[in-house]
């Protein structure tokens, strides 16, 4: 019997202190010709071990409600020793209430990250000071990971964590690596985040919330309103498009997004689609295609 309760405790006590994310990363060295291989390896399990064992909030996760993310790095470069440039592609999913569906939260691809990595070089997260690009890269992508997500589940319920992530951006801009500034293009960090936060863009995140837990967690329990509710979150698109017709978040939303929307509005129960194609159509033309699929 106190062997059940040991077990049971200690069983209790992984579940509370269970950390936020659980993050597969991939480093991918394959451009790089002729270099030392174990130190992409070793970064890649440095990695895994700084993003799932970081503990990024003050809240307890239990092990079924961490994160699910995938985190890919690219390196396509060299440019010293020990430092690198690439690319960094993120994607999350969220689970569907009351079915066994992973539903896509974020594809996001950073196609433009430099960092410098010395073999076993410890990375350690500070919220107060700048400790490296790489350091920086991965704790603002924690926290986007985890804004994004919560968002989903409540209104604006990821402020705090994406007010994180523009924290580490405003701290990484001192490193003098490019993505940090408004004066490095169009689709940065700086943009990124700046969109999530701007008030102009507010319409996004309240979509968030309204497409999955007002639209596919109920999918289960009324298809047909289900499906009208999500409708009508996309339909907000509009409202960004009208104030921003290239805004950022138009094009991360709906590359995220366009396959599942595609496979909820083609079949099932039939809802009046006129204003959502219309918005699709208008918003995103680029994926027509997929849109024509929808009946």
């Amino acid at each position: 019997m106190n062997r059940l309760i040991i077990a049971f405790f200690v069983l209790l006590i992984a579940n509370i202190n269970a950390q936020e994310l659980n993050c597969k990363t991939t480093v991918n060295s394959n451009q790089i010709s002729g270099s030392n291989k174990q130190l992409f390896k070793t970064l890649e399990k440095s990695i895994n071990e700084f993003m799932n064992n970081t503990k990024w909030t003050n809240k307890r996760y239990k092990t079924q409600e961490k994160v699910q993310c995938v985190l890919t790095i690219n390196v396509t470069e060299q440019t010293g020793s020990n430092q690198f440039k690439g690319n960094l592609q993120i994607q999350v999913v969220r689970p569907v209430y009351n079915s066994t569906y992973l539903t896509p939260v974020l594809n996001y691809n950073d196609e433009d990250i430099t960092f410098t990595y010395e073999e076993f070089q410890p990375l350690l997260y500070n919220e107060s000071s700048f400790e490296s690009n790489l350091v920086s890269l991965l704790s603002f992508y924690a926290y986007v990971i985890l804004g994004t997500d919560a968002d989903t589940f409540a209104k604006n319920g990821g402020s705090e964590y994406l007010k994180k992530a523009e924290r580490i951006l405003l701290l990484a801009q001192q490193g003098g690596a490019k993505g940090w500034n408004s004066i490095d293009g169009s689709f940065t960090r700086f943009k990124l985040i700046d969109g999530m936060l701007d008030a102009t863009y507010k319409q996004y995140r309240l979509l968030m919330y309204a497409y999955h837990l007002k639209g596919l967690d109920i999918m289960a329990k009324d298809k047909a309103k289900a499906k009208q509710n999500i409708a009508n979150a996309i339909i907000m698109l509009k409202n960004i498009y009208q104030k921003r017709p290239s805004a950022y978040l138009l094009r991360i939303f709906l590359d995220t997004k366009a396959d599942e929307i595609t496979a909820i509005f083609k079949d099932g129960p039939k809802i009046n689609t006129s204003s959502l194609l219309e918005t699709l159509m208008r918003v995103y033309p680029a994926k027509n295609n997929s849109w024509e699929k929808i009946n």
